[in-house]
Order: C-alpha cells, then sequence, then structure tokens
C-alpha cells in the first residue's frame, strides 16, 4: 500500500489521501477531517495524541434518528443534522440549505484554507484556519462566494458594493461583508454535477465556526452577564441539556452579554483542568448556540448577526465572517486567561510594549458645565499629580449643553471655547501632558445642524416611530457618505486640534434598523459595524501617533474586534471601587489589563452612593490602566498629596501589571487578590482588596503559585527576603489593614 500523501507546514499538516488536517499550537491540536459527503468534521481539540488515534475514522451513527453530522465544522440544513445550522441559506428556486463537494485544500504558512462548492448550485465556501507559534490559540472564519457569472439572471440594484474589508493580520476576516469580485476562483470548479438556480442567494446565517468539545463525564459553561453600570458578571453553571443562546441583538458587542465563553467538565479549578474557550471578534450583533445532545455531545457555534436577518449574496460577492478564535488549555481558567492574554498582547491590541498613560478626564468633575479657565484649572490639578493624559470629555461643541442636542456638530461651543479648541490643549501639552478628546460619531440629536440638513442619514426604518435613547438617534454608517463625513470630520478635529487620544463613545442600540428603497436593508447589521472599524483604521493609518479608547455607555462594545483597533476600553460608567472588583474579575477572563481602562473618582460615589478610602479606590484601579475622574478642585490637599503619591507608585509597577502575567488569587473571606508576574519572573506585584470585614477573621496567607520554589525573593516595602517554596506552599500576609475597604499593595523581586 502506498504511503499516504501529506502537504505540511510548521504548524499545519494535511494527509490527502485521508482527508485529515491536523493544526498544532504550542501546546494544544486540533483536527478535523472531511467525510465522506464532502463536510469537514471536527475530530480532536486538546493535549497531543499518538497520530495513529487522530488517523483512526470516525465511528458512524448508531441510529437513522442520530445527528450523524453533531461534529461538522459548520452545521449545515441537509442531511441528518438537526442541531443548530451555522449556514443557512435560500436560493432564488426556494431550495434551502448546502450540499458539499470538497475541492481541495491550501496550506501558507499556518494558515489552512478548505474549499467546498455546492453540489448543484454555484456557491463555494472557504473554511478558513490560523495558528501562531507564540500563542495556543486557533482562529477560524468562513468566505462564502456566489461563483455565478453576471448573465444568470438575477435584477441589478444599482447600488454600489464599496468591495472593502478590514485590515490583515488577525484582522483578517473580521469585520467584513459583502465584497464584489473577490471569489474564490473555484466557480469553474462548483456545479460539476449540474448548476441551476440562477439569480442572488439569501443566506439567514453565516457563523464563522462550530466546535465540538470531547465526550466528558460533565459539562458547566462560563460566561459573561451584566447590564449597564454591571458589566462582565462572570456567570459559571452546569450546562443543560438543551440550546443555549448568547445573544446580542443591539447593534452593539452589548453590555449584557460578552461573545466569549469556556466549557470545562465541571471540576476545572482557577490552576488545574482543562478549559476549552473562544471568543468572537465582532462589534455588532451576534449569537452563539451551545447545544449539548441528550446522548453527550456539547457543540457551540457563533458569528454575527442575530435571528430574523438575512442577506443577499449576488454573482461574484463574497460574504466574510469575523474570527471566532478558541484555545484549550490544561492549566485551568487561570491558564486560560492569560494564554488569551498572551495572544492578545501579540495578534490583537495595537503597540502592546507601549504603557497606557494615567489619564484624567473632566466628566465627573464637570459634566455638561465645560469651559476653557475651567478646563485650564483641572489641567493644573491633573499634571500636579503626575497626569500623562487629559481628556475632555462630553460638552465642548455645538450647542451642547444638555444631552438633547449638539450631537453631530463637532465644532467647538463658541461659549465655552471662544478661540477653539487650540488654546486648552496647547495649554495641556504645555504641562506635559497629552490632550484627549471625547467623541460620539455615531449619534445625533434632533436638535443640530447636521440632522437638520440629512434627517435621512439616521438607522431608520420608514413608516416607524424611531425610537430615541437618550435623547439621541443613530447615524447608518453603511452609507457611504456617512462614512466618509465621520472621516472627514474626525481627521479635521485631530488635526487641528492637535489631539493625542480620542474616547470614542456609542450611547445607544440600533433600532428600528433599515434603510428606503434599499434591496437589502439588513446589510446595514454588519455594514454599520465594518464601517466603523474601517473609520478608526483610517484614523490611525493617517495619524499614526494617535490612540483611541473604546467606549459605549461603558462596556457596552468591548471584543476581539474593538480592541484590534483601540488601546484600551471602558469597562463600565460604574467607578464605585467595590462594585469594580467584580466587573474586573470578568472582564479579566479575556482581556489583559493593559486593555482595561480603570479610574479613581470622589468619595461618596456618584451611582452608588458608597463613601470609600482613596487609596482603597487607588488600588482597585491600579489593577488596570489606572486614570483619575474626581473633581480634583474639590480635593483636599492632603489628598492630593496622596493621590500623586499612588500615581508615582502605580508608574513603578506599571510595566509589571499592563504587560505581566495575571493570576487570581484564592483569598479567604471576602479578600481578593491579583498577581502579576513579569514575564522573566523578576518583579512581581501582588493587589489586595477586602470591601468588609468580621470579627475574628484575620485573612489567611497567599499563596503564590507563580513564583519559583528554589528562588528567593525580596519584599521591596519590608526588607524581608522569603524562600520561594514558602511563598508558593504557605503563602504570603497580604497586610490588610483593620476595617472596610482595606487594600494593599505588596511588590516582590526575585533574587537569584
Amino acid at each position: 500500500m502506498p504511503a499516504a500523501s501529506s502537504v505540511i507546514s510548521t504548524a499545519i499538516s494535511f494527509d490527502t489521501d485521508l482527508g485529515l488536517a491536523v493544526l498544532r499550537t504550542r501546546n494544544s491540536v486540533y483536527a478535523l477531517r472531511v467525510g465522506a459527503d464532502g463536510s469537514p468534521r471536527h475530530v480532536h481539540w486538546g493535549p497531543e495524541l499518538d497520530p495513529a488515534a487522530l488517523r483512526h475514522p470516525r465511528s458512524p451513527a448508531d441510529s437513522s434518528f442520530e445527528d450523524e453530522a453533531a461534529a461538522d465544522e459548520l452545521g449545515i440544513q441537509t442531511g441528518p443534522r438537526f442541531g443548530p445550522a451555522g449556514l443557512q441559506v435560500r436560493f432564488a428556486d426556494g431550495t434551502a440549505g448546502a450540499q458539499w463537494r470538497f475541492l481541495g485544500h491550501r496550506v501558507e504558512g499556518a494558515e489552512l484554507r478548505l474549499r467546498l462548492a455546492d453540489r448543484r448550485y454555484p456557491l463555494t465556501a472557504e473554511l478558513c484556519y490560523r495558528v501562531h507559534p507564540d500563542t495556543d490559540v486557533v482562529e477560524r472564519w468562513t468566505e462564502l462566494t456566489h461563483t455565478g457569472g453576471p448573465d444568470d439572471g438575477q435584477p441589478d440594484d444599482g447600488q454600489p458594493d464599496d468591495g472593502q474589508h478590514d485590515g490583515q493580520g488577525f484582522g483578517q476576516g473580521f469585520g467584513q461583508g459583502f465584497d464584489p469580485g473577490a471569489g474564490t476562483g473555484a466557480g469553474t470548479e462548483a456545479g460539476a454535477e449540474g448548476r441551476t438556480g440562477a439569480g442572488p442567494i439569501t443566506v439567514t446565517r453565516l457563523d464563522s465556526a462550530s466546535w465540538t468539545a470531547p465526550r466528558l463525564a460533565d459539562y458547566r459553561l462560563s460566561h459573561l452577564v451584566g447590564g449597564w453600570s454591571s458589566e462582565f458578571q462572570l456567570q459559571r453553571d452546569r450546562l443543560p441539556v438543551a440550546e443555549t443562546v448568547l445573544t446580542s441583538r443591539r447593534g452593539i458587542t452589548g453590555h449584557h452579554a460578552s461573545p466569549w465563553l469556556a466549557l470545562d467538565d465541571g471540576t476545572a479549578t482557577e490552576e488545574r483542568g482543562e478549559v476549552w474557550s473562544t471568543a468572537l471578534a465582532w462589534s455588532g450583533s451576534w449569537r452563539v448556540t451551545v447545544h449539548r445532545d441528550p446522548v453527550g455531545r456539547t457543540t457551540w457555534t457563533g458569528g454575527l448577526g442575530h435571528e430574523g436577518l438575512a442577506w443577499t449574496l449576488r454573482p461574484g460577492e463574497t460574504l466574510r465572517t469575523p474570527v471566532f478564535a478558541g484555545l484549550y488549555t490544561q492549566g485551568g481558567f487561570g491558564g486560560a486567561s492569560r494564554a488569551w492574554h498572551a495572544h492578545l498582547r501579540a495578534h490583537v491590541v495595537p503597540e502592546p510594549g507601549r504603557d497606557r498613560p494615567v489619564l484624567y478626564n473632566s466628566w465627573e468633575a464637570t459634566g455638561f458645565d465645560v469651559d476653557q479657565p475651567a478646563q485650564c484649572r483641572l489641567a493644573d490639578l491633573a499634571a500636579g499629580l503626575g497626569v500623562e493624559l487629559f481628556v475632555l470629555d462630553d460638552g465642548w461643541f455645538g450647542a451642547r449643553t444638555s444631552d438633547r442636542a449638539g450631537l453631530g456638530d463637532w465644532t467647538p461651543r463658541t461659549a465655552a471655547f471662544p478661540d477653539g479648541l487650540r488654546p486648552l490643549a496647547d495649554h495641556v501639552h504645555g504641562l506635559g501632558m497629552a490632550f484627549g478628546l471625547w467623541v460620539e460619531p455615531e449619534m445625533v440629536n434632533r436638535d443640530s445642524e447636521l440632522f437638520r440638513a440629512h434627517p435621512d442619514w439616521v438607522i431608520h426604518t420608514p413608516l416607524r416611530d424611531a425610537t430615541e435613547l437618550r435623547n439621541q438617534l443613530m447615524l447608518d454608517f453603511s452609507r457611504p457618505e456617512v462614512e466618509e463625513w465621520a472621516s472627514r470630520t474626525l481627521d479635521r478635529l485631530v488635526t487641528e486640534n492637535a489631539v493625542d487620544w480620542l474616547k470614542w463613545d456609542a450611547n445607544r442600540p440600533f433600532t428600528e434598523a433599515g434603510r428606503a428603497g434599499h434591496p437589502d436593508p439588513d446589510r446595514v447589521w454588519i455594514d454599520h459595524t465594518r464601517a466603523v472599524h474601517r473609520v478608526m483604521d483610517r484614523l490611525r493609518a493617517d495619524h499614526p501617533g494617535l490612540r483611541i479608547e473604546a467606549c459605549a455607555g461603558g462596556g457596552g462594545r468591548v471584543d476581539l474586534g474593538m480592541l484590534t483597533r483601540t488601546d484600551q476600553a471602558w469597562i463600565s460608567d460604574n467607578t464605585d471601587a467595590v462594585d469594580r472588583i467584580g466587573i474586573q474579575h470578568g472582564f479579566g477572563q479575556l482581556f489583559p489589563a493593559q486593555t482595561m481602562a480603570a479610574w479613581v473618582t470622589d468619595s461618596p460615589n456618584g451611582l452608588t452612593g458608597r463613601a470609600t478610602p482613596l487609596r482603597f479606590r487607588f488600588h482597585v484601579a491600579m489593577a488596570g490602566a489606572l486614570g483619575l475622574g474626581g473633581d480634583l478642585a474639590r480635593w483636599t490637599q492632603d489628598e492630593l498629596k496622596e493621590a500623586a503619591e499612588l500615581v508615582a507608585r502605580y508608574k513603578e509597577i506599571r510595566p509589571v501589571v499592563q504587560r505581566g502575567h495575571q493570576y487570581r488569587l484564592s483569598g479567604s473571606g471576602d479578600v481578593t487578590s491579583v498577581h502579576y508576574a513579569a514575564p522573566d519572573g523578576v518583579e512581581h506585584v501582588l493587589l489586595s482588596w477586602r470591601p468588609t470585614t468580621r470579627f475574628g477573621h484575620r485573612p489567611a496567607p497567599l499563596r503564590l503559585p507563580a513564583l519559583d520554589a528554589a528562588a528567593r525573593y525580596l519584599d521591596t516595602d519590608t526588607g524581608q527576603v522569603h524562600g520561594g517554596a514558602t511563598l508558593r506552599h504557605h503563602g504570603i500576609d497580604p497586610r490588610l489593614p483593620a476595617g472596610d475597604y482595606a487594600s494593599s499593595l505588596i511588590r516582590l523581586r526575585r533574587l537569584d
């Protein structure tokens, strides 16, 4: 028998005789096989296996009633498939669902493409996979192409398609929509059994990928829930035998849910146990369906859009999905988080080696009541604390003295800034700080010059009343003229005012989404998000030093897609330090500390009314990218002095916090702790918080599993030297002061 032929790259092999693809990351293996019916099916995702185990054919179903295609890499509607279908299409003649022929594969470096064609209709798909040598993440996306010719009888709506898509690298395949003329080249091969069904193809679902967990004794689902000012609440429950749907129908990622999840068998801990985790790189509406069937199989499928939407694919057009990334680890939930953090730093976040600055934002001090003299006074105070970036928030433009007017008119309000913003920017720069500006480019008030000139620019379905939220409407960035206006307006703002930083906000979701007279009105759900991404990308390309902070009424639009083009995210409008502990815990499941904007604001907190010590507020905010947002003019001299000392302290630990490995520690009682270890293992930072105390309950020592048992470590504050084995197995006293709202910061340095 001849030896099996194969195509091999550094990380990917494909056995053409078996149709078996194997992708290897640093610590895991992902394998799939092309079935006899042409559909690629999952084989393995986990630790390295004996090669013979990967080559063993999949057992057939025991019954004709079983879902023998449960492990499809992208579920379709035909054949004995009864779970959620990731691809749902309808051809012009009314036929639903695809049936595949396998056309072949292509390996280019660390990227694999599997090429499929429908047996009878002009439709092809490429299932795309990418791995990186320095992370454990597998990136997946799908490209669906109508391969029909221009004379297939389809109507021409006269609407131009821009054919643009986002970026390269991780951004490829994400934030992308219809791309005319970007076919896979498989058109001449499609339909060898007889082409039929001329005309457009309706796509009602196109997920990026489907994932399959191995058979486990049980399954537990971890995901994030919440609401405005209570984002990123970690939920961890036994997965029911059912279909569990996680989704956003809001046109943005959402406060209430996040397109991240993790699965384990119910026994994983923070540092031990197998965990499978995925995250979708999309900043609009999305849907992930987890299916646990009664016979012990668990799969999940996800991608852009929610139920009830449909997109039209015309000849020559390609619909590309966002990336749906996944990883496997044996290091528990903490190991999964650190693997995600490493991947985001290496392949997602812009300039990960650059410090995120200590910023001051004026919103909580002034609200809409802004003017140049008051902002200059705040800038003077902020500079005295060691702040590196001053951000002017809402209220500086148009007729903006409340949330009822001005959005869309991005020129300085003359009553507040008679000579424009440049004098303030020059003053800030003269103090040695960068200058930042709050914008909300996607929004418009009815009471604005922009709306009066272009009422048709808003997202709105004709003959339906337009819902106002926060007294504003949303502009339709899927319209080329709106996208161009936004790019031109923001470019002018940045250029004329020497802006170093934009805080890009979005304070409402979609409602009544559509467009009058457009033959494909649901395209707005994709094309708006793509345009937002493009505007950000264009701004960064035209202004290389510009940084952007993501915001959407707090943490309403934080995902891998947004963080590909922003430096950090404002994760919640809730700055209460006690509430922030839980919010930051959930955020850190996926995102690294350097992307987490965290502010110190006034006490009592404006949202909760809770009074907490300045030290406690600082120590909570030091766990991310530190910022200040209080009314500094009302702080006492003692508070300003303490704040300056704590800002200086943060700058000392910033490289470790922002670029180190994060370990969430198990404290006793109400104690929560986070340990940051420098990549080289020399510097270590330990932050601990205890909101409440109980009499007679002294906190237990905190064990530090990241340390080397054979090394010695110096406590830089006390001068005490500890053995690594002692700190790993016995722990260290967190040195919390007595009383409620206690916190501490401990620094350790490896000596040998």
